[in-house]
């Protein structure tokens, strides 16, 4: 599985991380030697909301090519709700077979078209933004659709790594790197 992890300014860093730290570790943790992933940006340079400077492994080009799609959330997501150019970067993972967004990163799959007759999720606190871009706003931590997997607030990106870890590797791997990452919570 080659993984597309989205990044852009003023993100909430552990949106992105918290995911990205569980599935990395399958390939680390050998549950899956063939994971790769790239961090995809449309700039060559991305400051979190409290100046943390991120450098992409790939900015621009489609993202068809990858198999799963991953935003996170923040406040920069608001802005890029409006921002064509970039709507239509994300556009290009349409296909993907796999999409994943943290906190208000669904907001992102909303805009882009991906949430339609969709349930989902996204931190509490945004759930009247994401209202017309879905089916049905789900109050839970994570919304599984099958090829799209939304989750709340930005702890919920650890869960979503593990709960994506069981996914495509299942209930051992997820139980093996959960204890890797000495996480205590959820099931």
């Amino acid at each position: 599985m080659r993984a597309a992890f989205i990044i852009f300014d003023n993100l909430t860093t552990l949106d992105f991380v918290g995911v990205y730290d569980g599935l990395t570790r399958l390939k680390t943790m050998d549950f899956d030697p063939e994971f790769s992933w790239e961090i995809c940006a449309v700039s060559e340079e991305v400051h979190d909301d409290k100046g943390l400077r991120m450098l992409p492994t790939r900015v621009g080009g489609s993202l068809e090519e990858f198999d799963m799609v991953v935003a996170p959330g923040g406040f920069g997501s608001r802005p890029l709700l409006k921002d064509e150019a970039f709507l239509a970067w994300l556009r290009t993972a349409a296909h993907c077979k796999f999409k994943a967004s943290v906190c208000t990163g669904s907001l992102l799959f909303g805009a882009a078209g991906f949430l339609t007759g969709r349930r989902a999720t996204t931190h509490p606190n945004a759930y009247d933004a994401l209202r017309p871009y879905c089916a049905e706003v789900v109050r839970q931590r994570i919304v599984d659709e099958g090829d799209l997997v939304t989750a709340g607030g930005v702890t919920s990106g650890i869960d979503l790594g593990l709960f994506l870890c069981e996914k495509f590797a299942g209930a051992e791997a997820k139980a093996a790197i959960k204890k890797q990452m000495d996480y205590p919570y959820g099931d």
